[in-house]
């Protein structure tokens, strides 16, 4: 694809005209480099079919990346007033391929939005991220075609949760689910400098495919509460975390045919999955 000039003026200056300074309540941290953004929209790929949804652009680098490499529609969401003006330039630049939508992205259903496929790629604000996550991946397991891929930016810990394996201190909740229903994958890293203001912490890009069919049969919803119960009291042996589940404990566990001394960071997704499936066996 070839890649077009960007010639709108630098993020730096388009910040300090609308005064668009990093709010820490809205979990801004700013990506200026437009080579790192255009790296992020090549790993979301392809950009060039249906709807390309962006989540808390600020004041569009990864918007301008996106639009850059070749999207053809892209939906933002964002919460901040103060960044659309910014934002309506770019999709004046870009023949209006950005629609901007203002709003908060947890009250948003991106699947009632353009047109598929639909794809995420988002520098995902860190404090509603896998609220955010967790939402999306309850829509794949609904309908396996709600989104092509999901290509995020998270915490470096957090995307080292995403693709851990049982028997690892990074193994949880959210590896479960994920793998479940994806094929998950570590893109690359992005050191703190490259933000404005510069985050703590090491940020991470991966990449997200939803399986045609999860990895086994399970109820999402009861893998939400399974997963929870589980990982809750993960140092505790499953015959005792899963007894806030309200069910017969022991039969339970032997329906699912899982060692009752195990703990919730030894057992595979499937083994969760079994779990799920006897739990609505025995809530009838």
């Amino acid at each position: 694809m070839n890649r077009s000039t960007d010639k709108l003026p630098p993020l730096r200056e388009v910040i300090a005209r609308f005064d668009l300074a990093a709010k820490k309540s809205l979990g801004q941290n700013f990506l200026l480099d437009l080579n790192l953004t255009s790296r992020i929209a090549r790993g979301g790929g392809p950009l060039d079919q249906g709807t390309i949804f962006e989540i808390g652009p600020g004041p569009g680098g990864l918007t301008r990346g996106l639009l850059m490499e070749g999207a053809q529609q892209v939906i933002a969401i964002e919460k901040d007033q103060r960044c659309l003006e910014a934002l309506k330039e770019v999709s004046t630049a870009y023949n209006n391929k950005l629609q901007v939508i203002e709003s908060d992205a947890l009250k948003v259903d991106l699947t009632e939005l353009g047109s598929s496929p639909r794809r995420i790629v988002a520098n995902l604000p860190y404090n509603i991220s896998t609220v955010l996550l967790l939402r999306w991946l309850k829509q794949i397991a609904l309908d396996a075609n709600s989104f092509a891929s999901l290509t995020l930016m998270f915490q470096k810990e957090v995307v080292d949760r995403l693709i851990a394996e049982p028997k690892t201190k990074s193994y949880g909740r959210l590896s479960v689910m994920t793998q479940w229903l994806c094929e998950t994958s570590a893109l690359f890293d992005i050191p703190p400098r490259a933000f404005i203001p510069p985050p703590k912490i090491t940020s991470t890009v991966a990449r997200l495919e939803p399986r045609q069919k999860p990895l086994a049969k399970a109820n999402v919803f009861t893998m939400e509460k399974v997963t929870e119960a589980a990982f809750g009291q993960r140092r505790k042996m499953l015959r005792q975390s899963l007894k806030s589940l309200g069910t017969n404990t022991p039969e339970l566990i032997s329906i699912a045919g899982i060692k009752e001394t195990a703990r919730a960071e030894e057992l595979t997704i499937h083994e969760f999955c079994s779990i799920a499936r006897a739990y609505d066996q025995l809530k009838g």
